[in-house]
């Protein structure tokens, strides 16, 4: 059993606090952080700030310069070996005389799967895997998702009242949850790659499923996603403006599949609509690793269907709205109770007046 010490905790900690700093601007790289020390002595610290650029080991030791030299770098995954845009880590670490080098958990992308920390071993460097692993993997979870399962991770956020409705069928009641709420959905949107809603949203609401305020000038817009079979939604909606990039998903023989490449995605489907693990596959390869879902009952129950939700962000307004309102999700009648979603709540927090639910499948949809 590998043995870690108060100190390794505290600086691995230090780093992934650095690595949450790029939760808005590295996709489609994973956040990473690195914290190089002497004891409880920090000499430099670093963070994955966005796609092209020097990762987080590469700041770090830059900013600890000989200092380096002896020191233990804590690295919150493994430090990547192959060339592309940037150097390989671990060369760097092996370069600056780091004397050891503590990992939270290994790169399962194939161009590094355990090759760093082996090289890093045969380079006569001490390297200790497993530290505070499952909050790294928390942090990189859409990466993961897509290295480990082809799709992204899945986040459906939705707000209702007591009573499971969503809103009042009269087109005046718009908002049935409180400012705060709101404001951290915002949260949300800035930490995702894309943002997917349907048609049916667009044509009722016209929303333009932006983030009011990026949070640097590094910070990347999200990629709306509209899901639009039938080519419905016309190109003057808010959701295509310059304000964020957006892709249009069409059938493949809706006639907007001619268009630009770059801007509509067409798929295959069927009677009961667009092929959504296609959707999925296709949105991971382009580095979408975080997907948002804020869409209407129909789009938001086709994808709990298919079992291709993993996380509910459920809002929950202290309101009862009647049964003339509108539902949650449109799902089939369960004959059994064991044919039921079954979710278990994995954090609770109170916003103003409401509650944020944070539920995961009780049965995951496939392990990270």
């Amino acid at each position: 059993m590998t043995y870690f010490s108060e100190v390794d905790f505290q600086h691995m900690q230090h780093a992934l606090s650095l690595a949450e700093r790029g939760s808005h601007s590295t996709w489609p790289n994973p956040r990473v952080g690195c914290v190089i020390a002497h004891g409880s002595q920090v000499v430099g610290e670093g963070w994955h700030r966005r796609a092209g650029g020097p990762h987080a080991e590469v700041f770090a030791l830059r900013q600890a310069g000989g200092l380096a030299r002896g020191a233990t770098a804590y690295v919150t995954m493994e430090p990547c070996s192959h060339v592309g845009r940037t150097g390989a880590c671990h060369q760097a670490l092996i370069d600056s005389g780091v004397h050891s080098v503590v990992v939270a958990h290994q790169d399962p992308f194939e161009q590094v799967n355990g090759q760093g920390i082996a090289q890093l071993r045969n380079a006569g460097i001490e390297v200790r895997v497993g530290l505070l692993e499952s909050a790294a993997q928390e942090l990189n979870r859409g990466f993961l998702s897509t290295v480990r399962r082809q799709r992204p991770w899945v986040q459906l956020k939705m707000g209702m009242s007591l009573d499971g409705r969503t809103a009042l069928d009269n087109g005046r009641s718009k908002w049935i949850t409180s400012t705060r709420a709101r404001a951290d959905v915002q949260y949300w949107r800035a930490r995702s790659s894309a943002i997917l809603t349907g048609s049916g949203t667009v044509l009722a609401d016209d929303p333009l499923l932006t983030v009011r305020q990026l949070s640097s000038p590094e910070a990347l817009a999200p990629v709306r996603v509209v899901l639009d079979s039938q080519g419905r939604v016309p190109a003057t909606a808010r959701v295509f403006n310059d304000q964020a990039p957006s892709l249009h998903v069409v059938h493949r023989e809706c006639p907007l599949a001619s268009s630009d490449s770059e801007q509509v995605m067409a798929l295959p489907g069927d009677d009961q609509g667009l092929h959504l693990e296609q959707l999925l596959h296709n949105l991971s390869q382009r580095g979408l690793h975080d997907l948002l879902v804020e869409a209407g009952p129909t789009l938001a129950g086709n994808l709990l269907k298919a079992h291709l939700v993993d996380e509910l962000l459920l809002y929950v307004a202290p309101r009862l709205l009647g049964d003339l309102a509108r539902p949650l999700v449109h799902l089939p009648c369960f004959d059994r109770l064991e044919e039921a979603l079954d979710f278990a709540l994995y954090d609770v927090s109170q916003l103003g007046p409401d509650l944020r639910l944070r539920l995961r499948p009780a049965q995951p949809p496939s392990a990270l």
